[in-house]
């Protein structure tokens, strides 16, 4: 469990960071993509460097989309729906949302610099996925990332990457690197209507297991206790993979990549149980 206090200026400065990573790799056109970070306490003295969300901002009380207990009392930091995450390093306030989880976990006390802004669509797999995450592991620091890269995105459309195992066999084998970034592997969901209650149990239950879930025909979601930017890396590592396997498609299949026997081998110099 983390013990250091946190500080949401650093927070803040990931958590942009993370976004113009994602526009950059071309993971998050447009609105597309949100993130969340999850922090147990806020240092009281910082209130006063963000007057849009503490002394202006405004405050009003939503009932959560699912009951998250073991929040109760911590803060989830979240991306707006309909705003840029690109944009979350220069306008915070317009970017992003505060919600201070009440007692029970089923309403939180919602912060915002204007009334038009809401959470993201997807809040109930965000804030379900730290629930179980912070419960798991007895964390106090978690991050969840949605982002759509072309390249990932795309392969998820094809049958044959549709599974678990299809879909790792096809990744992994490309650079030594994205097997040591998901010893688990990267599960698959089929897919689900976003934002539907469907889709946020698939990616609880997936993320049990893995820490990248690919959303077939939608992108992926990560979680990470190492901090937004970390987060933002292990998108980037899933689609570098995803590159490599559509350039391999598009020029015919010339190389089977890493092979069976190399894999098993690097496995088992760095204690991973073999995934394939």
């Amino acid at each position: 469990m983390q013990k250091a206090m946190l500080h949401l200026s650093k927070i803040l400065w990931e958590m942009g960071d993370a976004g113009q990573r994602m526009s950059q790799i071309n993971a998050a056109e447009g609105a597309a993509g949100n993130i969340s970070v999850f922090v147990r306490d806020l240092p009281p003295a910082e209130e006063h460097l963000f007057p849009f969300w503490f002394e202006n901002g405004i405050r009003t009380p939503i009932s959560l989309p699912v009951t998250v207990p073991n929040l109760a009392g911590g803060w989830a930091i979240v991306s707006v729906s309909g705003k840029r995450m690109r944009d979350i390093a220069t306008s915070p306030e317009m970017a992003l949302c505060l919600l201070q989880i009440q007692p029970g976990g089923e309403t939180a006390i919602l912060h915002m610099a204007d009334p038009s802004l809401r959470p993201t669509s997807e809040l109930n797999s965000h804030i379900a996925v730290h629930n179980d995450r912070i419960a798991e592991q007895n964390l106090s620091y978690h991050t969840v990332l949605h982002a759509q890269p072309l390249h990932l995105t795309y392969l998820s459309h094809i049958d044959r990457y549709g599974d678990t195992k299809a879909l790792n066999r096809h990744l992994l084998r490309w650079q030594p690197e994205t097997i040591l970034e998901f010893p688990e592997g990267i599960g698959v969901s089929p897919f689900e209507i976003p934002a539907s209650a469907e889709q946020a149990q698939q990616t609880v239950e997936i993320l049990r297991r893995h820490r990248a879930v690919v959303w077939r025909r939608h992108g992926i979601v990560v979680r990470c206790d190492a901090g937004p930017r970390k987060a933002g890396d292990l998108v980037e590592y899933a689609e570098a993979a995803a590159q490599y396997e559509y350039l391999n498609l598009k020029a015919g299949e010339p190389s089977g990549g890493i092979s069976d026997e190399e894999m098993r081998q690097m496995c088992q110099r760095f204690g991973i149980d073999y995934l394939i």
